[in-house]
């Protein structure tokens, strides 16, 4: 069974850094990408920042140069450095897996961690 486990958030006042991290356990496909969501409440569910197994890091406008993704390919986790956070990076934040087994597409959420900026 595939479990996403998110990690890392909390209340941090506006100009304060988090350090998301998601852990894996019973990956049994290939995976194409990693990344992370968020989802601020009444609205829809965005893309924040993707790192795919070949190809180029993918970050949202909102939160280039503010964001750094990484991923650990040995143990299949991925982290989000979040610095300088502003009131409108409060959401649930999610990780993300997706990838390709039996030449089917597969993709896995975990249940998010709450993050809170404060202005």
């Amino acid at each position: 069974q595939v479990q996403l486990v998110e990690s890392g958030g909390g209340l941090v006042q506006a100009g304060g850094s988090l350090r998301l991290s998601c852990a894996t356990s019973g990956i049994f496909f290939s995976i194409n990408a990693m990344g992370w969501y968020r989802q601020a409440p009444g609205k829809q569910r965005e893309l924040v920042a993707a790192i795919p197994s070949r190809g180029v890091i993918t970050y949202a406008d909102s939160v280039r140069g503010r964001f750094t993704i990484s991923r650990d390919i040995a143990k299949n986790t991925v982290s989000l450095q979040m610095n300088s956070l502003k009131p409108e990076d409060t959401a649930m934040y999610h990780c993300n897996v997706e990838g390709m087994y039996r030449r089917e597409y597969v993709d896995y959420w975990g249940r998010g961690t709450q993050v809170t900026v404060s202005s």
